[in-house]
């Protein structure tokens, strides 16, 4: 007897075994967690953990009023994307495109076509030069522009509660945004999941740095602190990857790079008026319901579209860690594989993404009862389920464009431009005369209904399109 105890393994012993085997292996492939996403979503769970601090320290630290400030000046941050114009996009598909023809070795060096190497060299280099004009530019105009919209709705405390962050969050933003393309540079390059890790570590900076502001009760420095340990972490990366870079940025290409007018700017300003629209789409609420309702309803709303937008960033990771490979595949006319990895990461991530959305529903719901001073703060459970509805209909969207866009293509302009018309006009209508409830209306039916009819429908025509020329 003592023999068969000793030799038999115990049944809680294969349990814990298959639940480890399940946990590490069975559960990441079914869910298609690979290490570039698991980093992306760590850095999401930390900022959501962080965005949960964060709002316990904004209902402790500012009042109504300056959470309408806060929820603003990221606004304002937002409105870089004007200035970028999706060329960090462009410049990882490119880089993506010409990967394809290259070997990158530990060391930083680089094997493999000339041609590419050449190319790849004039992509760094014109990005660059492009990043650092357009951002002393943004600076000029965001500082001028902030204080003016600032100053035309100013509250009784005066223009000292808002004058001095307003300054420093520009100055943040500027350094933040001339480092952001050499990242997708890295990330074009095959370097997804390091580019991952830094922005995993970003994250963590960053949630420490806004904390660190609103507890020495400089809470509308917070978004600056934020920019500033993003830049301070993404600056250690480049540093890192100089090997890489420096030669790249010193090679001399002549005629040997990318023709950029035949090659590039019909893709790129698609992109820009596409990424032009993103804005209205997405950032418009807090500023107009600022200007038409106040700082203490635009702060609700801000504060409900943070814990949605940061939702739907974790669930996009699942697309946007792909964007790479999808150019790479499509370079090598691999396109079995490309649908295979496409349509797999969509449906993983829409299940993640509606269950998520339901138990931050159940939260909203519960929070009157569980934490009344916070739920005071943020919209009602209506609004909330408009509003992650039209957040998962834009999950699909952004996945589809993610694809095509792969292809160095823009098929969505005019109907980014068509969405982005709608919901700018239904926003300033509804922000008048229905306030949050009114304007959450709008953007569901326009975004969340007509978005993904008129966005999928685009999808099938130009993925069947492509499907019948390889024939």
């Amino acid at each position: 007897m003592l023999t068969e105890t000793k030799t038999s393994p115990r049944p809680s012993g294969s349990i814990w075994l298959a639940l480890r085997d399940f946990i590490r292996y069975k559960l990441p492939h079914a869910i298609g967690l690979d290490r570039a996403i698991a980093f992306t979503v760590l850095g999401r769970v930390v900022q959501g953990l962080g965005s949960v601090g964060s709002v316990l320290l904004i209902v402790h630290f500012l009042s109504a009023a300056e959470q309408g400030y806060y929820y603003a000046l990221w606004s304002l941050v937002a409105l870089q994307s004007v200035f970028e114009l999706g060329f960090s996009f462009v410049i990882l598909q490119v880089a993506a495109h010409e990967r394809a023809h290259l070997e990158f070795r530990p060391d930083g060096t680089i094997t493999g076509s000339e041609t590419a190497h050449f190319r790849l060299a004039s992509l760094l280099q014109r990005a660059v030069r492009w990043y650092t004009s357009a951002a002393m530019v943004m600076g000029v105009v965001l500082l001028v522009g902030g204080m003016r919209f600032f100053s035309l709705h100013q509250q009784p405390q005066g223009p000292e509660i808002w004058l001095l962050p307003l300054r420093v969050t520009v100055l943040a933003c500027a350094i933040t945004f001339s480092i952001g393309p050499v990242l997708s540079f890295l990330e074009g390059c095959g370097q997804v999941a390091q580019v991952a890790r830094m922005r995993f570590f970003q994250s963590t900076v960053s949630v420490a740095a806004s904390w660190t502001a609103m507890l020495s009760h400089h809470g509308l420095f917070s978004p600056a602190m934020v920019l500033l340990g993003q830049g301070f972490v993404a600056s250690l990366l480049l540093v890192s990857r100089r090997k890489l870079l420096l030669p790249l940025l010193r090679m001399h290409v002549a005629h040997m790079g990318i023709n950029w007018r035949r090659e590039v700017w019909p893709f790129q300003w698609k992109i820009a008026v596409s990424w032009l629209c993103d804005y209205f789409i997405f950032q418009l609420f807090t500023p107009v319901l600022f200007a038409f309702r106040g700082p203490v309803e635009a702060g609700r709303m801000g504060l409900s579209m943070n814990i949605v937008t940061q939702l739907s960033a974790m669930m996009l990771a699942w697309m946007t860690t792909k964007a790479a490979p999808f150019g790479s595949l499509i370079a090598k006319k691999d396109t079995p594989e490309l649908d295979r990895m496409f349509f797999r990461s969509l449906w993983q991530s829409i299940s993640l993404f509606a269950g998520a959305a339901t138990l931050v529903l159940m939260g909203v719901l519960a929070a009157p009862y569980i934490l009344p001073k916070i739920s005071s703060r943020i919209e009602g459970w209506p609004i909330f389920l408009l509003l992650l509805l039209t957040a998962l209909s834009s999950h699909v969207v952004q996945s589809q464009a993610i694809y095509l866009r792969a292809h160095k293509c823009e098929p969505f302009l005019v109907q980014s431009i068509v969405i982005a018309f709608c919901t700018a006009g239904s926003v300033i209508v509804f922000a008048k005369t229905s306030g949050a409830l009114g304007v959450s209306l709008a953007y569901f039916a326009v975004l969340g209904v007509a978005g993904i009819i008129s966005a999928t429908a685009i999808f099938r025509t130009k993925r069947n399109e492509w499907a019948e020329a390889e024939i």
